[in-house]
Protein backbone atom coordinates (compact mmCIF):
# COMPACT_ATOMS: atom_id res chain seq x y z
CA UNK A 1 0.00 0.00 0.00
CA UNK A 2 1.24 3.48 -0.81
CA UNK A 3 2.44 5.34 2.26
CA UNK A 4 3.67 8.85 2.82
CA UNK A 5 5.12 10.78 5.74
CA UNK A 6 1.86 12.58 6.49
CA UNK A 7 -0.48 9.63 7.16
CA UNK A 8 1.10 8.21 10.33
CA UNK A 9 -0.88 10.50 12.62
CA UNK A 10 -4.40 11.86 12.30
CA UNK A 11 -3.27 15.27 13.58
CA UNK A 12 -0.54 15.71 10.94
CA UNK A 13 -1.50 18.00 8.09
CA UNK A 14 -0.05 17.51 4.63
CA UNK A 15 1.28 20.54 2.69
CA UNK A 16 -1.92 20.38 0.62
CA UNK A 17 -4.05 20.80 3.75
CA UNK A 18 -5.29 17.20 3.95
CA UNK A 19 -5.70 14.73 6.81
CA UNK A 20 -4.97 11.39 5.19
CA UNK A 21 -6.33 9.20 7.98
CA UNK A 22 -9.67 10.96 7.72
CA UNK A 23 -9.65 10.30 3.99
CA UNK A 24 -8.81 6.65 4.66
CA UNK A 25 -11.84 6.42 6.95
CA UNK A 26 -14.04 7.93 4.23
CA UNK A 27 -12.62 5.36 1.80
CA UNK A 28 -13.65 2.60 4.23
CA UNK A 29 -17.22 3.86 3.92
CA UNK A 30 -17.00 3.64 0.13
CA UNK A 31 -15.81 0.04 0.35
CA UNK A 32 -18.64 -1.05 2.68
CA UNK A 33 -21.95 -2.59 1.70
CA UNK A 34 -24.41 -0.19 0.12
CA UNK A 35 -27.03 1.62 2.20
CA UNK A 36 -29.90 3.71 0.82
CA UNK A 37 -32.25 6.19 2.49
CA UNK A 38 -35.37 7.97 1.18
CA UNK A 39 -37.86 10.24 2.88
CA UNK A 40 -41.22 11.81 2.16
CA UNK A 41 -43.19 14.26 4.25
CA UNK A 42 -44.41 11.53 6.58
CA UNK A 43 -42.14 8.48 6.17
CA UNK A 44 -38.48 7.49 5.98
CA UNK A 45 -37.18 4.23 4.53
CA UNK A 46 -33.73 2.69 4.98
CA UNK A 47 -32.41 -0.24 2.94
CA UNK A 48 -29.05 -2.02 3.08
CA UNK A 49 -27.21 -4.88 1.43
CA UNK A 50 -26.18 -7.49 3.99
CA UNK A 51 -24.36 -10.28 2.22
CA UNK A 52 -22.66 -12.97 4.25
CA UNK A 53 -18.88 -13.22 4.08
CA UNK A 54 -19.14 -16.92 3.23
CA UNK A 55 -21.74 -19.64 2.91
CA UNK A 56 -20.87 -20.88 6.40
CA UNK A 57 -21.42 -17.57 8.20
CA UNK A 58 -24.29 -15.25 8.95
CA UNK A 59 -24.47 -11.69 7.73
CA UNK A 60 -23.71 -8.58 9.79
CA UNK A 61 -26.55 -6.31 10.77
CA UNK A 62 -26.50 -2.98 8.97
CA UNK A 63 -29.67 -1.37 10.36
CA UNK A 64 -30.07 -0.52 14.04
CA UNK A 65 -33.04 0.80 15.96
CA UNK A 66 -32.06 3.74 18.18
CA UNK A 67 -35.48 4.74 19.49
CA UNK A 68 -39.08 4.54 18.37
CA UNK A 69 -38.52 7.71 16.32
CA UNK A 70 -34.90 7.16 15.16
CA UNK A 71 -33.02 4.45 13.29
CA UNK A 72 -29.68 4.22 11.47
CA UNK A 73 -28.19 2.35 8.52
CA UNK A 74 -24.41 1.98 8.31
CA UNK A 75 -21.78 1.42 5.63
CA UNK A 76 -18.17 0.71 6.51
CA UNK A 77 -16.73 -0.94 9.61
CA UNK A 78 -19.63 -2.68 11.33
CA UNK A 79 -17.87 -2.66 14.72
CA UNK A 80 -17.60 1.12 14.66
CA UNK A 81 -21.25 1.30 13.64
CA UNK A 82 -22.31 -0.75 16.65
CA UNK A 83 -20.35 1.53 19.00
CA UNK A 84 -21.89 4.67 17.56
CA UNK A 85 -25.40 3.20 17.53
CA UNK A 86 -25.00 2.33 21.22
CA UNK A 87 -23.91 5.91 21.88
CA UNK A 88 -26.98 7.25 20.06
CA UNK A 89 -29.23 4.91 22.01
CA UNK A 90 -27.81 6.12 25.31
CA UNK A 91 -28.31 9.75 24.29
CA UNK A 92 -31.97 9.12 23.47
CA UNK A 93 -32.55 7.25 26.73
CA UNK A 94 -30.90 9.98 28.85
CA UNK A 95 -32.85 12.76 27.13
CA UNK A 96 -36.13 10.90 27.51
CA UNK A 97 -35.42 10.24 31.21
CA UNK A 98 -34.57 13.87 32.00
CA UNK A 99 -37.06 15.74 29.80
CA UNK A 100 -39.75 13.05 29.34
CA UNK A 101 -39.84 13.75 25.59
CA UNK A 102 -38.12 12.29 22.54
CA UNK A 103 -34.74 13.74 21.58
CA UNK A 104 -35.04 15.93 18.42
CA UNK A 105 -33.35 14.29 15.47
CA UNK A 106 -31.28 17.35 14.52
CA UNK A 107 -29.80 17.64 18.01
CA UNK A 108 -28.96 13.93 18.04
CA UNK A 109 -27.15 14.22 14.70
CA UNK A 110 -25.12 17.19 15.95
CA UNK A 111 -23.98 15.20 18.99
CA UNK A 112 -22.95 12.32 16.74
CA UNK A 113 -21.02 14.69 14.46
CA UNK A 114 -19.23 16.23 17.46
CA UNK A 115 -18.22 12.78 18.68
CA UNK A 116 -16.82 11.90 15.24
CA UNK A 117 -15.00 15.22 14.95
CA UNK A 118 -13.10 14.69 18.20
CA UNK A 119 -11.41 11.68 16.62
CA UNK A 120 -9.91 13.94 13.93
CA UNK A 121 -7.94 16.07 16.44
CA UNK A 122 -6.66 13.55 18.98
CA UNK A 123 -3.42 11.75 18.26
CA UNK A 124 -4.38 8.72 20.36
CA UNK A 125 -7.62 8.14 18.47
CA UNK A 126 -8.52 7.19 14.93
CA UNK A 127 -11.55 8.34 12.94
CA UNK A 128 -14.57 6.08 12.91
CA UNK A 129 -14.51 4.19 9.64
CA UNK A 130 -18.27 4.14 9.19
CA UNK A 131 -20.89 6.36 7.61
CA UNK A 132 -24.39 6.54 9.07
CA UNK A 133 -27.72 7.32 7.46
CA UNK A 134 -29.89 8.59 10.31
CA UNK A 135 -33.64 8.38 9.76
CA UNK A 136 -35.82 10.25 12.23
CA UNK A 137 -39.23 11.73 12.86
CA UNK A 138 -40.00 14.68 15.12
CA UNK A 139 -42.33 17.67 15.31
CA UNK A 140 -40.81 19.15 12.14
CA UNK A 141 -41.55 16.02 10.13
CA UNK A 142 -39.41 13.25 8.64
CA UNK A 143 -35.63 13.66 8.37
CA UNK A 144 -32.76 11.84 6.69
CA UNK A 145 -29.19 12.75 7.65
CA UNK A 146 -25.80 11.47 6.57
CA UNK A 147 -22.96 11.56 9.12
CA UNK A 148 -19.46 11.46 7.66
CA UNK A 149 -16.32 10.16 9.48
CA UNK A 150 -14.87 13.67 9.16
CA UNK A 151 -17.55 15.07 11.47
CA UNK A 152 -19.64 16.67 8.75
CA UNK A 153 -23.35 15.98 8.52
CA UNK A 154 -25.88 16.73 5.80
CA UNK A 155 -29.64 16.41 5.45
CA UNK A 156 -30.93 14.75 2.29
CA UNK A 157 -34.16 13.94 0.54
CA UNK A 158 -32.60 10.69 -0.67
CA UNK A 159 -29.03 9.40 -0.47
CA UNK A 160 -26.89 6.30 -0.92
CA UNK A 161 -23.51 5.35 0.56
CA UNK A 162 -21.23 2.36 0.30
CA UNK A 163 -19.95 0.21 -2.52
CA UNK A 164 -21.30 1.03 -6.00
CA UNK A 165 -23.57 3.68 -4.50
CA UNK A 166 -23.18 5.97 -7.50
CA UNK A 167 -25.62 3.83 -9.50
CA UNK A 168 -28.21 4.21 -6.73
CA UNK A 169 -27.60 7.97 -6.57
CA UNK A 170 -28.21 8.27 -10.30
CA UNK A 171 -31.52 6.45 -9.91
CA UNK A 172 -32.55 8.60 -6.92
CA UNK A 173 -31.65 11.84 -8.69
CA UNK A 174 -34.38 11.10 -11.24
CA UNK A 175 -36.97 10.59 -8.49
CA UNK A 176 -36.17 12.91 -5.59
CA UNK A 177 -38.38 15.82 -6.73
CA UNK A 178 -41.48 13.59 -6.37
CA UNK A 179 -40.59 11.86 -3.11
CA UNK A 180 -42.42 14.33 -0.88
CA UNK A 181 -45.80 13.00 -2.00
CA UNK A 182 -44.85 9.32 -1.98
CA UNK A 183 -46.64 6.78 0.17
CA UNK A 184 -44.80 4.33 2.38
CA UNK A 185 -45.15 1.51 -0.16
CA UNK A 186 -43.79 3.67 -2.98
CA UNK A 187 -40.78 4.63 -0.87
CA UNK A 188 -40.02 0.98 -0.15
CA UNK A 189 -40.27 0.10 -3.85
CA UNK A 190 -37.88 2.89 -4.84
CA UNK A 191 -35.48 1.83 -2.07
CA UNK A 192 -35.45 -1.72 -3.45
CA UNK A 193 -34.92 -0.39 -6.97
CA UNK A 194 -31.95 1.66 -5.72
CA UNK A 195 -30.48 -1.34 -3.91
CA UNK A 196 -30.90 -3.41 -7.06
CA UNK A 197 -28.89 -0.82 -9.01
CA UNK A 198 -25.93 -1.33 -6.65
CA UNK A 199 -25.88 -5.08 -7.27
CA UNK A 200 -24.98 -4.57 -10.94
CA UNK A 201 -26.83 -7.48 -12.48
CA UNK A 202 -26.92 -9.74 -9.44
CA UNK A 203 -30.38 -11.03 -8.55
CA UNK A 204 -32.04 -9.17 -5.69
CA UNK A 205 -33.59 -11.34 -2.98
CA UNK A 206 -34.85 -10.63 0.51
CA UNK A 207 -32.03 -12.70 2.00
CA UNK A 208 -29.34 -10.20 0.96
CA UNK A 209 -31.13 -6.96 1.84
CA UNK A 210 -32.80 -5.40 4.86
CA UNK A 211 -35.50 -2.72 4.73
CA UNK A 212 -36.74 -0.60 7.64
CA UNK A 213 -39.46 2.04 7.75
CA UNK A 214 -40.44 4.88 10.07
CA UNK A 215 -43.47 7.12 9.73
CA UNK A 216 -46.20 9.10 11.39
CA UNK A 217 -48.03 6.74 13.73
CA UNK A 218 -45.59 3.94 12.90
CA UNK A 219 -42.53 3.35 15.09
CA UNK A 220 -39.20 2.40 13.55
CA UNK A 221 -39.32 -1.25 12.52
CA UNK A 222 -37.61 -3.67 10.19
CA UNK A 223 -39.90 -5.09 7.52
CA UNK A 224 -40.11 -8.91 7.72
CA UNK A 225 -38.18 -10.86 5.10
CA UNK A 226 -41.33 -12.50 3.72
CA UNK A 227 -42.93 -9.11 3.02
CA UNK A 228 -39.74 -7.86 1.37
CA UNK A 229 -39.61 -10.93 -0.87
CA UNK A 230 -43.18 -10.28 -2.03
CA UNK A 231 -42.22 -6.73 -2.99
CA UNK A 232 -39.12 -7.97 -4.81
CA UNK A 233 -41.20 -10.48 -6.78
CA UNK A 234 -43.68 -7.73 -7.69
CA UNK A 235 -40.82 -5.56 -8.94
CA UNK A 236 -39.48 -8.39 -11.11
CA UNK A 237 -42.92 -8.98 -12.63
CA UNK A 238 -43.40 -5.28 -13.36
CA UNK A 239 -40.15 -4.94 -15.32
CA UNK A 240 -40.50 -5.70 -19.06
CA UNK A 241 -38.25 -8.40 -20.40
CA UNK A 242 -35.86 -7.57 -23.20
CA UNK A 243 -36.42 -10.88 -25.03
CA UNK A 244 -40.18 -10.47 -25.26
CA UNK A 245 -41.34 -9.11 -28.69
CA UNK A 246 -43.76 -6.24 -28.89
CA UNK A 247 -47.40 -7.28 -29.30
CA UNK A 248 -48.26 -4.43 -31.65
CA UNK A 249 -46.26 -4.00 -34.86
CA UNK A 250 -44.90 -0.60 -35.66
CA UNK A 251 -47.13 0.80 -38.40
CA UNK A 252 -45.06 3.92 -38.85
CA UNK A 253 -42.39 2.07 -40.80
CA UNK A 254 -43.29 0.25 -44.05
CA UNK A 255 -42.56 -3.43 -44.27
CA UNK A 256 -39.27 -4.12 -45.97
CA UNK A 257 -39.54 -6.29 -49.07
CA UNK A 258 -37.19 -9.23 -49.59
CA UNK A 259 -34.34 -8.69 -51.99
CA UNK A 260 -35.67 -11.16 -54.58
CA UNK A 261 -39.12 -9.48 -54.70
CA UNK A 262 -37.81 -5.97 -55.33
CA UNK A 263 -38.03 -4.66 -58.94
CA UNK A 264 -34.57 -3.95 -60.33
CA UNK A 265 -33.53 -0.33 -60.39
CA UNK A 266 -32.61 0.98 -63.86
CA UNK A 267 -29.15 1.99 -62.70
CA UNK A 268 -28.63 -1.30 -60.90
CA UNK A 269 -29.54 -3.27 -64.01
CA UNK A 270 -27.08 -1.37 -66.19
CA UNK A 271 -24.20 -1.46 -63.75
CA UNK A 272 -22.06 -4.62 -63.72
CA UNK A 273 -21.83 -6.73 -60.60
CA UNK A 274 -18.69 -6.31 -58.48
CA UNK A 275 -17.51 -9.83 -59.31
CA UNK A 276 -17.83 -9.15 -63.03
CA UNK A 277 -15.33 -6.30 -63.03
Amino acid sequence: MFRNQYDTDVTTWSPAGRLFQVEYAMEAVKQGSAAVGLRSKTHVVLATVNKAASDLSSHQRKIFKIDDHVGVAIAGLTADGRVLSRYLRNECINHSFVYESPLPVGRLVVRLADKAQVCTQRSWKRPYGVGLLVAGLDEQGAHLYYNCPSGNYFEYQAFAIGSRSQAAKTFLERRFDKLDDYSAEQLVKDALFAIKETLQGEKLTASICTVAILGVGDAFRVIPESAVQQLVDALDDAQPRADEPDDEPDDALPAEQPEEDRPPHPDEAAAPAPMDI
